[in-house]
């Protein structure tokens, strides 16, 4: 588990990050550890630790001034808040969906390569319930679904793990169940696929799919497309005691 993995899943690093954001915190804000400490009913000590370790994580970024310090919720932050928001909208609002919008945008081939490797190939026949063709469907997402796409964190994922050959080491990854939406159709049963590391900037998403996707659906580059994540939390499936170990690495 990475430390940012952490870090978002301690509810105390959360309650923190909340204040830190309700108070101005998406932009720039200055704060006190002593006032921080009264929100969250800590001590000075302990609001100063929870800044310290959210900074740690890459959740925050903190610029300690004389009489306090100037604190600013980073990406990474904001994607974690959006996923507690996503979890809270599920238990009180029916019908959610995550709806993600972008163009088709061409790829540089990693994709074929990396799905068609035995270790990762054999787990999406294994958990998937199929072989995806060999390559993904790649986006380049919009400004609005970029800031929204940390929703996909309150959705139950599909881990695949990381693996190793004589060579080296694979990473891990989650894939997520969508549907697919555009003038040339719908498509069902895909999967966006999310490495737990990647060098893909957050406004790039592939999509695998057991067909070939561009055919399927018409698409050629710059076609809008809908991704329709499926709105199942992970608070609505029960926990397996065999579930496989979280994601932890990179696919491509």
């Amino acid at each position: 588990m990475s430390e940012a993995t952490a870090a978002a899943a301690d509810p105390a690093a959360m309650a923190a990050l909340k204040h830190v954001a309700l108070a101005g915190g998406l932009t720039e804000t200055k704060v006190s550890c002593a006032a921080l400490g009264d929100r969250l009913d800590a001590s000075t000590q302990t609001a100063s630790r929870r800044l310290q370790a959210l900074e740690s994580a890459g959740l925050l970024e903190r610029d300690v001034v004389g009489d306090g310090q100037w604190v600013r919720v980073t990406d990474a932050g904001e994607a974690a808040l959006r996923g507690e928001y996503a979890d809270y909208r599920r238990l009180f609002e029916s019908d959610v969906e995550l709806v993600l919008r972008g163009e088709v945008t061409g790829g540089m081939g990693e994709g074929r390569h990396y799905i068609t490797l035995p270790g990762y190939a054999e787990q999406f026949a294994a958990r998937l319930g199929y072989e995806p063709f060999p390559g993904t469907l790649n986006l380049e997402l919009d400004e609005e679904s970029v800031r929204r796409r940390g929703e996909i964190a309150g959705v139950d994922a599909v881990p695949i793990d990381a693996w190793e050959d004589e060579d080296r080491t694979y990473g891990a990854a989650a894939c997520y169940a969508v549907t697919l939406v555009a003038d040339g159709g719908r498509y069902e049963d895909a999967h966006a696929i999310v490495p737990d590391r990647t060098h893909h900037d957050d406004d790039k998403l592939e999509v695998i799919a057991p067909d070939e996707l561009r055919t399927k659906l018409d698409l050629a580059d710059g076609d809008a497309i809908e991704v329709r994540v499926e709105a199942t939390s992970r608070a609505d499936k029960p926990e397996e005691a065999d579930e496989p170990d979280e994601p932890i690495g990179e696919v491509a």
